[in-house]
């Protein structure tokens, strides 16, 4: 258990590291075939892991909306390089000392996110065999990472999860060097499945 299975509410997924112990499979029953395939609202295939364009991203009016429209893109964070920093205009509807008023700078975001998603890499699962590389940066109000590795060839990285966040008030007024260690130690903990497994270099 948790080893070689993973159990589900009503399903259960088999790992392993060869061909040959999936054998004893019945294929019929498998969920990955050679067809693409929706789980939980991205598209899964022998590519990698996408987001599911079908879904809509209506533009938001009202503050409730705004609020829908950023949890859907949170849904999704993973896909997106520098999500707190790209979103910036329309995090700001939600400051209360601010009057939600979905201007054109929130428009521009809105639009620029949806011709990046509609573009978005695909994101690969990691290879248990390689190293993993953690690229951070800090700005004066948000972080950002993306978690990736080296292809076969060791000359090109892929994707493997985006990460982003606002700091706090408070947080922002930190030194730089304390600023640092505050996204090293959210990151760590956001990444952790991935970190534990792995030796990761961090740039």
């Amino acid at each position: 258990m948790h080893k070689e299975i993973e159990v589900y509410v009503d399903d259960m997924i088999t790992k392993s590291q060869t061909k040959n112990e999936h054998l004893k499979l019945n294929l019929t029953k498998c969920t990955f075939r050679a067809i693409l395939e929706k789980l939980l609202g991205f598209v899964v295939s022998e590519k990698g892991i996408e987001i599911d364009l079908d879904k809509e991203l209506p533009p938001s009016r009202s503050q409730k909306e705004v609020w829908g429209f950023l949890g859907r893109l949170n849904y999704i964070a993973r896909f997106i390089s520098q999500l707190t920093e790209k979103c910036d205009p329309i995090f700001r509807l939600l400051n209360k000392h601010n009057p939600c008023v979905w201007d054109e700078e929130c428009q521009k975001t809105f639009d620029k996110v949806k011709h990046y998603l509609s573009n978005a890499l695909v994101l690969m699962p990691p290879s248990l065999d390689k190293l993993l590389i953690l690229y951070f940066a800090v700005f004066g109000n948000s972080m950002g990472f993306v978690l990736g590795q080296h292809d076969e060839s060791e000359r090109r990285g892929r994707a493997i999860y985006y990460l982003s966040k606002k700091f706090t008030e408070c947080e922002t007024r930190y030194l730089p060097i304390k600023k640092l260690c505050c996204a090293l130690i959210w990151t760590t903990r956001g990444l952790r499945q991935y970190m534990l497994y792995h030796t990761t270099w961090l740039i």
